[in-house]
């Protein structure tokens, strides 16, 4: 027969074997706890230390995207918009034919300047000087560089896009000029844009006398057929042609196919003068 002292003893066993029951089950689960936390730690620090990776994976892409980007040679513009006048006919002709006449570009990439020629273009120049006295090359953009098949610079559009003018033209000039031969304009030319079509579908015009104010430079000889007008000669600033040519041109646009030059190439201030 179980004693009263017996009883006693075996209910205390019982008690202290329920209290280390429970320790140990705490001490498990804590123990679980701090391998999850230890656990969330890391991962949470492989996290960081991945972002931060890919931070820096993507800094060096853009630094070397950046280095490989072509650099804009040219400064700022001047302050100022092109004033998008437009005529409704071409001015009366007062320049001198027999006098010698030069235009001045003041550019963001430098000066260019150009010897007119007044005796064989005198409308074009004519028009030139009246179109530069009333400011509208002024804050203007060179909107076109070809490097392929025809190395030409071409400006002149208050639009920037190629379909601007004055809202009149001009009669094509000089198309025989003796210059071109082989139909190649060389290097230095300064010639009219126009929209002369030689092919023109059934019903339309060729477009002749199409030129309004947009003009080209040729920067290396070019082979071309004798439809725009010769109408100068580069006599200063190649230095500042060769910034902008060097820096190349930008994909052919989607739509026209046209290319722009890399460099910001703003006429700050065209002048004509008469020497």
């Amino acid at each position: 027969m179980v004693t009263q002292e017996q009883r006693r003893r075996q209910l205390a066993r019982e008690k202290l074997e329920r209290q280390q029951q429970r320790r140990a089950a705490a001490r498990t689960k804590a123990q679980k706890r701090n391998v999850l936390i230890a656990g969330g730690l890391v991962l949470a620090l492989i996290a960081g230390l991945m972002v931060a990776l890919a931070g820096l994976f993507d800094s060096d892409d853009d630094k070397k995207d950046e280095a490989e980007r072509p650099k804009d040679p040219c400064a700022q513009p001047a302050a100022g918009e092109p004033s998008g006048q437009t005529w409704k006919k071409e001015p009366k002709v007062t320049i001198d034919k027999s006098a010698a006449y030069s235009m001045k570009l003041a550019t963001t990439c430098g000066d260019l300047t150009i010897g007119l020629d007044a005796k064989n273009a005198p409308h074009t120049v004519n028009s030139f000087n009246f179109l530069a006295g009333k400011g509208y090359f002024d804050h203007t953009r060179c909107h076109r560089l070809t490097n392929q098949g025809i190395y030409v610079l071409q400006c002149g559009d208050p639009k920037g896009d190629g379909t601007g003018t004055p809202g009149y033209t001009i009669p094509d000039e000089n198309l025989k000029d003796p210059k071109l031969k082989g139909n190649v304009y060389p290097a230095g030319t300064i010639a009219m844009a126009n929209r002369y079509n030689p092919q023109p579908a059934k019903g339309e015009s060729k477009n002749e006398n199409s030129g309004g104010s947009q003009f080209f430079i040729v920067y290396q000889d070019s082979e071309l057929p004798p439809y725009y007008t010769p109408f100068g000669q580069l006599t200063g600033g190649q230095d500042a042609l060769k910034k902008i040519t060097e820096a190349g041109a930008t994909a052919p646009d989607p739509q026209t196919g046209n290319t722009a030059p890399i460099a910001t190439v703003v006429i700050n201030k065209a002048t004509v003068t008469r020497s």
